[in-house]
């Protein structure tokens, strides 16, 4: 383990005992405990995987409007985005 052997762990333990005192040693050892639990727990996540990340976004289909700020599907009639905020920028088609 890092090329420590049981004496270097020894005077590494002991000097830890002075810095800290016999007292604070056990809450330290928790708090590594928890963090290095924490730190297993978010490296073993996959960051690529949408689902994982709890957003999820979904492509409106082609006849339904989008906004032009978030891409989020809007319904005909709407004058401001739902997701947003942003104006809906109204097109009228005209045909000659």
């Amino acid at each position: 383990m890092f090329g420590l052997g049981s004496q270097e762990l020894m005077v590494i333990l002991l000097i830890a005992l002075f810095l800290f005192g016999a007292q604070k040693l056990p809450e330290l050892a928790r708090g590594l405990g928890k963090s290095v639990k924490e730190f297993k727990k978010a490296t073993e996540e996959r960051p690529d995987d949408p689902a994982a990340s709890g957003v999820v976004r979904s492509s409106p289909p082609d006849s339904t409007p989008a906004c032009a700020a978030c891409q989020a599907p809007l319904r005909t009639g709407w004058a401001h985005c739902p997701q947003c905020g942003e104006a809906v920028a109204t097109t009228t088609a005209h045909v000659a």
